[in-house]
């Protein structure tokens, strides 16, 4: 199942054709960047005033207190962070094809 993720992934981002260790180095360091640039997304979108409680939330590794949290500071939360998330991938695309 881990395998079949990997491969999906490495398609997406059109790095199928290389090793399988290259693959899963380019897919951790684009997962790190895509959650920066989601959460980014998403911080720039909360009121100044609530950005420590989301801080805060966030460092204490507290997921649910987290998402009831962005539910009602930022309801369009996963959509932001998907749309983020799929603009990274063709950054990402673009970066590979050059």
């Amino acid at each position: 199942m881990q395998d079949e993720r990997i491969a999906a992934i490495a398609a997406d981002l059109g790095i199928a054709d290389l090793p399988p260790h290259e693959q899963r180095a380019l897919i951790a360091s684009f997962g790190e960047a895509a959650l920066k640039a989601a959460t980014l997304a998403v911080i720039k979108k909360l009121p100044e005033d609530r950005r420590a409680e989301f801080a805060k939330l966030s460092e204490a590794g507290e997921i649910v207190a987290l998402k009831a949290f962005l539910d009602q500071e930022v309801p369009e939360h996963d959509e932001l962070m998907r749309q983020t998330v799929l603009e990274e991938v063709q950054r990402f695309r673009k970066l590979q094809s050059v």
